[in-house]
């Protein structure tokens, strides 16, 4: 079965449903949709990028970067939890473990946008529906008592009965003074691979965010044999922490359905005292994140919006490296270069970055208000992924916000939907007919970037769409 190429058609037409973004969630809703149609459907998935169902996570080329989740948990469908973990075994790309030290192996990234492509490809040949993908970019929408009219770069509109969208993460910019005058070349997106490999090895890299995107930017840099010093800038310092070093990954026994009546503060102590049980039984603390790990969603949902906000200003980063944990190799190996010095963390709020000569100066204000001066030959931006559907970087989303047809989220997080996923206008009417998931949805959900979450949703969305 051949992998889906791009249509090359670049006039009007009309479909049944459009799918905007073809990362990974948008590849998901299309493969639900394809594998439950009944009838001939015309699907439409508008994906600018050169390949489908990578968008960021899952676009790296690089054989360093591995899934942050055991490869037995990755499957497309909650209904069948192995396929992953089949595909992998069928595909003999780790001949020497056996099944069950697959199923806890932290594999390579880039193999699941090659998993998510095959298993498209054999719904597209078992179902009645059929699927194009237009590699273009989605100007703008406009809604009628028929659907929806999305214009397309290039000037061709595409109309469509009903509309996802799945339009996935973008970079925030970075947060200081100066920035966009600095030549391109020292400027690099941790996302762009590319750029960081092509790093001289001697080079001083300074490095602003300490998260997941910061880890990828600095094992790059490990595999192409860097030498010189790697700085990281965060307002925290704390770099993400490891999965338990253990095969089984248990969860703690305990109820966790009584914290969600609880205020914010009273739920961290009484996670702090299940940590502190799991540890006396013999199990790391991981275990306990491991129980909340299917409550993600209820434990935002039940704070009060001032609860929110203050998760949002207080504990965010803490849960953080607590919630989206790396492989204990990978975080073995940050450590290595912290003890040697190669990698330095410090803990400061970027101020201003200007050139200096062939260096980029990065001025920064420590806690204690002292400050904080490097020079370095490249700024690598790792803050990470943009909250704020105001500041992404994408003119449809802009368009939708502008003419009032989508409304921020909770927290000007994401969009506004409801609990479905029909995307809410601004007067907080919802239409059936534009069905949102992943990251424009974590306002709501908090927990909708995973690929647990995120196989449900598009489950869940090709249902609804389908009944439509």
């Amino acid at each position: 079965m051949s992998e889906l190429l791009p249509h090359a058609a670049d006039d009007d037409g009309d479909c049944d449903i459009a799918i905007v973004g073809g990362g990974a969630a948008g590849t998901l809703v299309a493969l639900h949709l394809l594998q439950r149609a009944t009838r001939a459907l015309r699907l439409q998935l508008i994906e600018p990028q050169a390949a489908l169902a990578q968008g960021v996570a899952y676009a790296t080329p690089c054989a360093e970067h591995l899934l942050n989740v055991p490869a037995g948990r990755m499957s497309a469908f909650a209904e069948w939890p192995d396929d992953f973990l089949d595909w992998l075994q069928q595909q003999a790309l780790y001949p020497a473990l056996p099944r069950a030290a697959l199923a806890q192996a932290y594999v390579q990234r880039r193999h699941y946008a090659d998993y998510l492509r095959a298993r498209l490809a054999q719904a597209q040949a078992a179902s009645p529906a059929q699927l194009q993908w237009r590699q273009l970019r989605v100007l703008a929408l406009d809604r009628s008592e028929r659907g929806q009219a999305l214009q397309l770069q290039g000037g061709t509109t595409l109309r469509a009965r009903a509309t996802v969208l799945a339009l996935g993460n973008s970079l925030r910019p970075l947060p200081a003074r100066g920035a966009p005058s600095l030549p391109a070349h020292v400027r690099v997106d941790a996302w762009d691979y590319a750029q960081l490999r092509a790093i001289p090895r001697e080079s001083t890299v300074c490095i602003i965010g300490a998260g997941l995107s910061m880890v990828d930017s600095v094992l790059t840099l490990l595999a192409n044999a860097h030498r010189g010093p790697v700085h990281v800038i965060s307002r925290h310092a704390l770099l993400p922490l490891p999965h338990a070093d253990h095969a089984d990954h248990a969860a703690a026994d305990f109820d966790p359905q009584p914290l969600l009546a609880l205020p914010l503060r009273q739920r961290l102590r009484a996670l702090r005292r299940h940590a502190a049980a799991a540890q006396a039984r013999g199990l790391p603390w991981q275990s306990v994140m491991e129980r909340l790990r299917p409550l993600g969603q209820a434990l935002w949902q039940s704070l009060s919006a001032t609860e929110q906000r203050r998760f949002l200003r207080h504990a965010l980063r803490y849960w953080d490296v607590h919630r989206h944990r790396i492989a204990a190799p990978v975080f073995a190996q940050l450590q290595a270069m912290r003890r040697v010095g190669q990698l330095r963390v410090h803990r400061a709020r970027l101020d201003t970055v200007f050139p200096v000569g062939a260096c980029v100066q990065v001025n920064a204000v420590g806690p204690d208000g002292l400050a904080l001066q490097l020079d370095a030959h490249y700024l690598v931006n790792a803050t990470g992924v943009e909250l704020r559907a105001q500041t992404m970087r994408n003119p449809l989303l802009h368009q939708l916000l502008g003419c009032g047809h989508a409304a921020s989220g909770a927290h000007g997080i994401g969009v506004a939907t409801a609990a479905d996923g029909a995307l809410l206008d601004a007067d907080g009417h919802a239409d059936p007919r534009i069905r949102v998931l992943g990251s424009l949805r974590i306002g709501s959900l908090w927990e909708s970037l995973a690929i647990p979450e995120l196989r449900v949703q598009a489950q869940q969305q090709a249902q609804a769409l389908l009944a439509l």
